[in-house]
């Protein structure tokens, strides 16, 4: 169907559904199936208690669910989740793999009044009605340096992640976050209708798979950059956010106060650098 690999292609299954349409090009018109993003709410329990509804592309959901957990600061350590499971037990028979269950371990209490409110997830905006600049310095303390990369790096990490969106490829219409090494060594890239998903999906991969280590890895998107995204880059101690498009303001002003570089508008070798200068190595020091 897409000429990948067996596994490749079940993952892909996961996140597209063919749909019948009718396209209009040249004044004609045909019928025909296309390919498009799943979508479908994912519900969050910690304890046997909901805290979040995300709309999200299936698939990955695990790692989906440690990253929220991390960077909306439910969780401050991998080691403090016991198990996450699909639950078993669903009102309805389509539910049944839309419904993550997470348990704590029995030392870690669950502070639902140190949540500024219950979740609700978009894929338009993300997780609406955050915590502001002021709040965020509550929690969190800047990032440490010694992350530092070049600039050819930087620019070929924006085409390792547009190559392995192998979902957008077959839709056109999933966003797409990836993990490097500073050196430019391509670590996961995660695919979802929401970009705020994309991105806790690649940091629940590196919670898993890496130990909870991701402080010494560089953050690649593929659309814009808006405060939640510098906020759950900044939760997972990531130093380096890279974009294909625009930043916010306010996604600029946080990454300045927390000692993070910000790169936004990637295009070949060229790109805008909005701050934390001091990581990226030019290419005039190399010759």
């Amino acid at each position: 169907m897409f000429g990948e690999s067996k596994k490749e292609l079940s993952s892909l299954l996961e996140m597209v559904k063919e749909v019948a349409l009718r396209a209009f090009r040249g004044g004609a018109a045909e019928d025909r199936l296309d390919r498009v993003v799943r979508e479908e709410p994912l519900e969050i329990q910690v304890n046997d208690r909901s805290i979040a509804v995300l709309m999200r592309t299936p698939g990955d959901d695990h790692d989906l669910v440690c990253g929220f957990l991390l960077t909306e600061q439910v969780v401050r350590r991998w080691e403090d989740i016991r198990s996450v499971r699909y639950c078993t037990q669903v009102s309805h028979p389509e539910a049944l793999d839309n419904v993550m269950r997470v348990l704590l371990k029995p030392e870690v209490v669950l502070d639902m009044s140190r949540l500024s409110r219950h979740f609700f997830g978009s894929s338009s905006c993300g997780v609406c009605g955050k915590a502001t600049l002021e709040q965020l310095r509550l929690v969190a303390d800047p990032v440490r340096d010694g992350v530092i990369i070049t600039e050819d790096a930087l620019c070929q990490m924006m085409g390792k992640l547009e190559s392995t969106q192998k979902a957008f490829k077959a839709t056109g219409g999933l966003h797409g976050a990836a993990l490097f090494s500073r050196e430019g060594e391509h670590w996961v890239t995660r695919e979802d209708v929401g970009r705020h998903n994309a991105v806790d999906k690649v940091i629940g991969w590196s919670w898993r798979s890496r130990e909870g280590q991701s402080e010494d890895g560089v953050l690649v998107v593929s659309g814009r950059v808006s405060f939640e995204i510098v906020q759950k880059a900044l939760m997972a101690r990531i130093s380096i956010i890279v974009a294909v498009s625009a930043p916010s303001s306010l996604a600029i002003e946080t990454a300045a106060a927390y000692n993070i570089t910000l790169v936004g508008f990637v295009r070949g070798e060229s790109f805008n650098l909005y701050c934390g200068g001091h990581r990226i190595i030019e290419r005039s020091l190399l010759c």
